[in-house]
Protein backbone atom coordinates (compact mmCIF):
# COMPACT_ATOMS: atom_id res chain seq x y z
CA UNK A 1 0.00 0.00 0.00
CA UNK A 2 1.28 3.61 -1.09
CA UNK A 3 -0.46 6.50 0.41
CA UNK A 4 -2.21 9.59 -0.85
CA UNK A 5 -0.93 12.28 -1.02
CA UNK A 6 -3.17 15.19 0.40
CA UNK A 7 -1.44 17.90 -2.03
CA UNK A 8 -1.53 21.16 -0.30
CA UNK A 9 -0.61 23.42 -3.11
CA UNK A 10 -3.78 22.01 -4.85
CA UNK A 11 -5.92 22.96 -2.20
CA UNK A 12 -4.79 26.60 -1.60
CA UNK A 13 -5.18 26.89 -5.07
CA UNK A 14 -8.47 26.01 -5.18
CA UNK A 15 -9.17 28.10 -1.84
CA UNK A 16 -7.23 31.17 -3.30
CA UNK A 17 -9.40 31.10 -6.02
CA UNK A 18 -12.18 31.62 -4.06
CA UNK A 19 -10.69 33.79 -1.96
CA UNK A 20 -10.12 36.25 -4.95
CA UNK A 21 -13.75 36.13 -5.44
CA UNK A 22 -14.44 37.01 -2.22
CA UNK A 23 -12.11 40.26 -1.77
CA UNK A 24 -13.54 41.51 -5.52
CA UNK A 25 -16.92 41.31 -3.59
CA UNK A 26 -15.63 42.79 -0.63
CA UNK A 27 -13.84 45.70 -2.74
CA UNK A 28 -17.46 46.26 -4.48
CA UNK A 29 -19.20 46.92 -0.86
CA UNK A 30 -16.72 49.25 -0.33
CA UNK A 31 -14.17 47.77 1.92
CA UNK A 32 -10.72 46.34 0.92
CA UNK A 33 -8.96 43.51 2.98
CA UNK A 34 -5.52 44.61 4.24
CA UNK A 35 -3.28 42.65 5.99
CA UNK A 36 -0.11 44.28 7.71
CA UNK A 37 3.10 42.05 8.55
CA UNK A 38 5.91 43.71 10.70
CA UNK A 39 9.52 41.63 10.39
CA UNK A 40 11.82 42.82 13.02
CA UNK A 41 15.58 41.83 11.96
CA UNK A 42 17.28 40.01 9.18
CA UNK A 43 16.58 36.35 9.98
CA UNK A 44 16.48 34.88 6.45
CA UNK A 45 14.01 32.20 7.27
CA UNK A 46 11.89 34.77 8.59
CA UNK A 47 12.29 36.62 5.21
CA UNK A 48 11.17 33.85 3.65
CA UNK A 49 8.25 33.36 5.23
CA UNK A 50 7.00 37.03 4.89
CA UNK A 51 7.67 37.41 1.56
CA UNK A 52 5.41 34.65 0.36
CA UNK A 53 2.53 35.84 2.65
CA UNK A 54 3.17 38.97 0.95
CA UNK A 55 3.01 37.13 -2.22
CA UNK A 56 -0.12 35.21 -1.12
CA UNK A 57 -1.99 38.75 -0.30
CA UNK A 58 -1.52 40.13 -4.06
CA UNK A 59 -2.56 36.79 -5.50
CA UNK A 60 -5.83 36.74 -4.48
CA UNK A 61 -6.48 40.71 -4.18
CA UNK A 62 -5.62 41.85 -0.19
CA UNK A 63 -4.07 45.13 -0.16
CA UNK A 64 -0.48 44.38 2.21
CA UNK A 65 1.84 46.35 3.87
CA UNK A 66 5.39 44.87 5.27
CA UNK A 67 6.74 46.88 7.25
CA UNK A 68 10.71 45.86 7.74
CA UNK A 69 12.08 46.84 11.18
CA UNK A 70 16.17 47.21 12.07
CA UNK A 71 17.12 44.43 15.12
CA UNK A 72 17.66 47.72 17.23
CA UNK A 73 13.73 48.13 17.50
CA UNK A 74 13.06 48.60 20.34
CA UNK A 75 9.75 46.91 22.31
CA UNK A 76 8.20 49.88 22.95
CA UNK A 77 8.56 52.13 19.56
CA UNK A 78 6.53 48.25 18.47
CA UNK A 79 4.01 48.44 20.50
CA UNK A 80 3.44 51.96 19.69
CA UNK A 81 3.54 50.82 15.71
CA UNK A 82 1.39 48.17 16.63
CA UNK A 83 -1.27 50.35 18.29
CA UNK A 84 -1.23 52.72 15.41
CA UNK A 85 -2.45 49.70 12.87
CA UNK A 86 -4.61 48.48 15.93
CA UNK A 87 -6.45 52.00 15.15
CA UNK A 88 -6.19 51.92 11.16
CA UNK A 89 -9.28 51.14 9.49
CA UNK A 90 -7.49 50.10 5.96
CA UNK A 91 -6.03 47.35 7.68
CA UNK A 92 -7.71 44.36 8.69
CA UNK A 93 -5.77 42.03 10.15
CA UNK A 94 -2.03 42.17 11.91
CA UNK A 95 0.75 39.88 12.07
CA UNK A 96 3.95 40.13 13.35
CA UNK A 97 6.53 37.92 12.51
CA UNK A 98 7.83 35.61 15.06
CA UNK A 99 10.68 35.08 16.44
CA UNK A 100 11.71 38.53 17.17
CA UNK A 101 14.91 39.36 18.86
CA UNK A 102 15.80 38.68 22.56
CA UNK A 103 14.92 42.32 24.20
CA UNK A 104 11.68 42.33 22.94
CA UNK A 105 8.78 40.19 24.69
CA UNK A 106 6.78 38.61 22.00
CA UNK A 107 3.83 37.85 24.38
CA UNK A 108 3.64 41.37 25.32
CA UNK A 109 3.53 42.19 21.79
CA UNK A 110 0.92 39.67 20.61
CA UNK A 111 -1.39 40.47 23.65
CA UNK A 112 -1.03 44.42 22.32
CA UNK A 113 -2.61 43.17 18.77
CA UNK A 114 -6.67 43.73 19.00
CA UNK A 115 -8.13 40.01 19.04
CA UNK A 116 -10.18 41.82 16.23
CA UNK A 117 -7.33 41.71 14.32
CA UNK A 118 -5.34 38.86 15.20
CA UNK A 119 -5.04 36.55 12.07
CA UNK A 120 -2.66 34.91 13.16
CA UNK A 121 -4.90 33.62 16.20
CA UNK A 122 -2.30 34.03 19.22
CA UNK A 123 -4.10 35.74 20.92
CA UNK A 124 -5.12 35.23 24.46
CA UNK A 125 -8.45 36.05 23.79
CA UNK A 126 -8.57 33.61 20.46
CA UNK A 127 -7.25 30.83 22.56
CA UNK A 128 -9.79 31.18 25.17
CA UNK A 129 -12.34 31.52 22.56
CA UNK A 130 -10.89 28.00 20.86
CA UNK A 131 -10.91 26.29 23.93
CA UNK A 132 -14.41 27.29 25.28
CA UNK A 133 -16.21 26.54 21.57
CA UNK A 134 -16.61 30.32 20.85
CA UNK A 135 -16.05 32.19 17.25
CA UNK A 136 -13.01 33.75 16.44
CA UNK A 137 -9.33 33.58 14.25
CA UNK A 138 -8.16 29.76 14.43
CA UNK A 139 -3.87 29.41 14.05
CA UNK A 140 -3.44 29.23 10.53
CA UNK A 141 -1.34 26.00 10.81
CA UNK A 142 -3.88 23.87 13.28
CA UNK A 143 -6.31 25.27 10.62
CA UNK A 144 -4.93 24.28 7.81
CA UNK A 145 -4.79 20.79 9.01
CA UNK A 146 -8.01 20.39 9.60
CA UNK A 147 -8.85 21.97 6.11
CA UNK A 148 -6.96 19.19 5.01
CA UNK A 149 -8.64 16.38 6.41
CA UNK A 150 -12.10 17.92 5.69
CA UNK A 151 -10.12 17.86 1.95
CA UNK A 152 -10.30 13.81 1.79
CA UNK A 153 -14.13 13.95 3.19
CA UNK A 154 -12.38 12.20 6.35
CA UNK A 155 -14.88 12.25 9.79
CA UNK A 156 -13.02 12.49 13.34
CA UNK A 157 -16.20 11.66 15.08
CA UNK A 158 -14.97 8.83 17.05
CA UNK A 159 -11.53 8.38 15.93
CA UNK A 160 -8.30 8.38 18.16
CA UNK A 161 -5.65 11.29 17.04
CA UNK A 162 -2.68 11.34 18.27
CA UNK A 163 -0.96 14.83 18.11
CA UNK A 164 2.71 15.11 18.67
CA UNK A 165 3.82 18.41 20.11
CA UNK A 166 2.63 20.73 22.43
CA UNK A 167 3.21 24.35 21.37
CA UNK A 168 0.84 27.45 21.70
CA UNK A 169 1.15 27.40 17.68
CA UNK A 170 0.10 24.24 17.04
CA UNK A 171 -0.34 21.48 19.47
CA UNK A 172 -2.27 22.72 21.91
CA UNK A 173 -4.59 24.26 19.37
CA UNK A 174 -4.45 21.41 17.69
CA UNK A 175 -6.11 19.29 19.98
CA UNK A 176 -8.93 21.28 20.76
CA UNK A 177 -9.72 21.37 17.08
CA UNK A 178 -9.69 17.45 16.84
CA UNK A 179 -11.86 18.04 19.94
CA UNK A 180 -14.57 19.87 18.68
CA UNK A 181 -14.72 17.76 15.72
CA UNK A 182 -15.66 14.73 18.29
CA UNK A 183 -12.34 12.91 17.94
CA UNK A 184 -10.70 11.40 20.97
CA UNK A 185 -7.04 13.14 21.55
CA UNK A 186 -4.17 11.87 22.62
CA UNK A 187 -1.31 14.79 23.14
CA UNK A 188 2.39 13.71 23.18
CA UNK A 189 5.18 15.60 24.33
CA UNK A 190 9.06 15.17 25.17
CA UNK A 191 8.17 14.10 28.50
CA UNK A 192 5.86 11.14 26.89
CA UNK A 193 6.86 7.99 28.23
CA UNK A 194 6.66 4.94 25.07
CA UNK A 195 5.70 7.54 22.38
CA UNK A 196 5.57 4.51 19.95
CA UNK A 197 3.07 2.87 21.65
CA UNK A 198 0.69 5.92 21.96
CA UNK A 199 1.14 6.66 18.30
CA UNK A 200 0.31 2.80 17.19
CA UNK A 201 -3.29 3.20 18.56
CA UNK A 202 -3.72 6.71 16.30
CA UNK A 203 -6.00 7.11 13.66
CA UNK A 204 -4.98 9.97 12.72
CA UNK A 205 -1.44 11.31 13.86
CA UNK A 206 -0.14 15.10 13.69
CA UNK A 207 3.35 15.42 13.79
CA UNK A 208 4.69 18.80 15.09
CA UNK A 209 7.64 18.28 16.70
CA UNK A 210 10.43 19.89 14.79
CA UNK A 211 12.60 16.70 14.63
CA UNK A 212 13.29 15.55 11.65
CA UNK A 213 12.47 11.39 11.29
CA UNK A 214 10.51 11.58 14.56
CA UNK A 215 8.23 9.45 13.04
CA UNK A 216 9.14 6.48 11.62
CA UNK A 217 7.24 3.54 9.92
CA UNK A 218 6.89 1.13 13.30
CA UNK A 219 5.12 3.66 14.84
CA UNK A 220 2.40 3.94 12.01
CA UNK A 221 -0.79 1.64 11.93
CA UNK A 222 -1.67 0.53 8.99
CA UNK A 223 -4.37 2.76 6.98
CA UNK A 224 -3.48 5.76 9.53
CA UNK A 225 -3.77 9.07 8.24
CA UNK A 226 -0.19 11.28 8.99
CA UNK A 227 -0.13 15.18 8.76
CA UNK A 228 3.51 16.33 8.99
CA UNK A 229 3.54 19.91 10.40
CA UNK A 230 7.74 19.78 10.47
CA UNK A 231 9.85 22.08 9.19
CA UNK A 232 13.49 20.71 9.10
CA UNK A 233 16.62 20.30 6.80
CA UNK A 234 18.29 17.04 5.97
CA UNK A 235 21.69 16.24 5.85
CA UNK A 236 22.11 17.49 2.03
CA UNK A 237 20.16 20.30 3.30
CA UNK A 238 17.01 20.02 1.23
CA UNK A 239 13.73 20.54 3.23
CA UNK A 240 12.09 17.82 4.69
CA UNK A 241 9.39 17.42 7.94
CA UNK A 242 9.54 15.68 10.98
CA UNK A 243 8.25 12.09 9.34
CA UNK A 244 10.45 9.60 7.67
CA UNK A 245 8.58 10.23 4.50
CA UNK A 246 9.43 7.52 2.20
CA UNK A 247 8.94 4.52 4.82
CA UNK A 248 6.16 5.92 6.15
CA UNK A 249 3.67 6.48 3.02
CA UNK A 250 3.94 2.92 2.47
CA UNK A 251 2.01 2.20 5.74
CA UNK A 252 -0.08 4.87 5.74
CA UNK A 253 -3.38 5.84 3.80
CA UNK A 254 -2.61 9.27 3.36
CA UNK A 255 0.10 11.27 4.18
CA UNK A 256 1.07 14.95 3.75
CA UNK A 257 4.69 16.12 1.65
CA UNK A 258 7.16 18.39 2.79
CA UNK A 259 7.49 20.80 1.14
CA UNK A 260 4.19 21.28 -0.35
CA UNK A 261 1.94 20.27 2.24
CA UNK A 262 1.28 22.21 5.34
CA UNK A 263 3.18 24.75 4.46
CA UNK A 264 1.26 26.44 1.76
CA UNK A 265 -2.16 26.06 3.91
CA UNK A 266 -0.56 28.25 6.68
CA UNK A 267 -0.77 30.75 4.55
CA UNK A 268 -4.25 30.35 3.00
CA UNK A 269 -5.52 30.09 6.71
CA UNK A 270 -4.15 33.65 7.09
CA UNK A 271 -5.74 35.09 3.85
CA UNK A 272 -8.95 33.35 5.11
CA UNK A 273 -8.80 35.11 8.43
CA UNK A 274 -8.26 38.60 7.13
CA UNK A 275 -11.03 37.86 4.64
CA UNK A 276 -13.53 36.94 7.60
CA UNK A 277 -11.72 40.63 9.56
CA UNK A 278 -12.84 42.27 6.74
CA UNK A 279 -16.07 41.02 6.41
CA UNK A 280 -16.82 41.53 10.25
CA UNK A 281 -16.61 45.32 9.45
CA UNK A 282 -19.05 45.46 6.94
CA UNK A 283 -21.93 44.81 9.74
CA UNK A 284 -20.25 47.80 12.01
CA UNK A 285 -19.85 50.42 9.37
CA UNK A 286 -22.22 53.63 9.78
Amino acid sequence: MSAQLIDGNALSQHMRADFATRTQSLITQGVHPGLAVILVGDNPASQVYVRNKVKACEQVGIHSVLEKHPETLSQAELLERVDQLNNDPRIHGILVQLPLPAHIDAHRVIEAISPAKDVDGFHVASAGALMTGLPAYWPCTPHGCMKMLESIGYSLKGKHAVVMGRSNIVGKPMALMLLQHNATVTVCHSATVNLKHHTLQADVIIAAVGKRNVLTADMVKPGAVVIDVGMNRDDAGKLCGDVDFEAVRQVASYITPVPGGVGPMTITMLLANTLDSAQQTLSVKP
